[in-house]
């Protein structure tokens, strides 16, 4: 087993992955041995002070960990540098982080003369690393359903992890789709709409009206909320794709619409894909169509809202 130094510095956006480098870290001592401390309630100064007061199980070693040392400023930082210089026989000092600067103090200190473990995983990457869990685990997902899962969840990584971990075991072993995510996986947000907008760029109608339903089972709002909200995320959405659809006009992609509209990659990726979809007099159609649905829905017709909403959303998927 490899020797352990007296000081780790673990931190990054992956979170599962920094939680299983403390886990592991912990388990090389027995459970009375390791002392767990928070930064919000522990000066840098308090930590050194833990490592070298020993204790009953100083001959078998000893861990201090402290979490959220994100929080320390430069004080803490100095004494935990001067503490290196001397660290306590047999004891590690282990400090954990959600994110840290790479020039910060801490992480020079701690670089010098002991361990940094820096666990991230780059937005940009975030469907591929998704991808790759649920590999792991059997699973086979599209790039787009990675990205699906992302939409629904967020990009925390370990409300993802937990939601893998869910899928893998609903799949056993085998391919699931976004149908699948929609079923199982529920949305963080108070909607999310994509599988509704995802029909209307491809011109479903079908798909479009089963999204619909689908929401409007799954809503824990008011009616009437709803209603609103999704007309105002699919104008929102269909603005995005006809600013897509003047950009492929003038010859760009998808890079630059992210860069220009200041969107996620996938979002831009997505909305340039349905915007090869439509023609400009389409899409301002659509823009005409979700005005008159905004009055509808606004007291403007004596239909119920259900309704117009649902016919609202045939017209959009078949362009009329």
């Amino acid at each position: 087993m490899a020797e352990l130094k007296s000081a780790y510095l673990i931190f990054g956006t992956n979170r599962p992955r920094v939680e299983l480098a403390v886990k592991r870290l912990r388990d090389r001592f027995e459970p009375e041995a390791v002392e767990r401390l928070q930064a919000n309630e522990t000066s840098g100064e308090e930590a050194v002070a833990a490592c070298n007061a020993g204790g009953l199980f100083a001959s078998g070693g000893r861990a201090v960990i402290v979490a959220g040392v994100e929080r320390w400023k430069a004080a803490d930082a100095k004494a935990v540098n001067a503490y290196l210089d001397n660290p306590a026989p047999d004891t590690v000092l282990a400090m954990v982080a959600d994110q840290l600067r790479r020039d910060s103090a801490l992480v020079k200190a701690v670089g010098k003369r002991g361990q940094i473990l820096a666990y991230d995983v780059a937005k940009r990457a975030l469907p591929e690393w998704v991808r790759a869990q649920l590999r792991e685990r059997g699973v086979e997902v599209s790039p787009s359903t990675a990205r699906a899962l992302i939409e629904l969840v967020g990009e925390d990584m370990r409300e993802l992890a937990c939601e893998i971990d869910k899928l893998a075991t609903w799949a056993a072993g085998e391919k699931i789709g976004e149908k699948e995510l929609e079923m199982l996986v529920c949305p963080r947000g108070e909607v999310a709409p994509f599988g509704l907008t995802d029909a209307w760029g491809r011109h479903d109608v079908a798909g479009a009206l089963a999204a619909y339903e689908l929401l409007l089972e799954r809503a824990s709002e008011s009616r009437a909320s709803l209603l609103a909200r999704l007309a105002a995320l699919l104008a929102s959405h269909i603005g995005r794709v006809s600013a897509c659809h003047r950009l492929l006009q003038q010859g760009l992609g998808a890079r630059e619409a992210a860069a220009r509209l200041g969107i996620h990659p996938y979002a831009a990726e997505k909305a340039v894909a349905q915007a090869r979809n439509f023609n400009e007099i389409e899409l301002r159609r659509a823009t005409v169509r979700l005005a008159a649905l905004d009055l509808a829905l606004k007291g403007g017709s004596r239909l119920p809202a259900e309704l117009e909403f649902e016919r609202a959303l045939i017209d959009l998927a078949k362009n009329l």
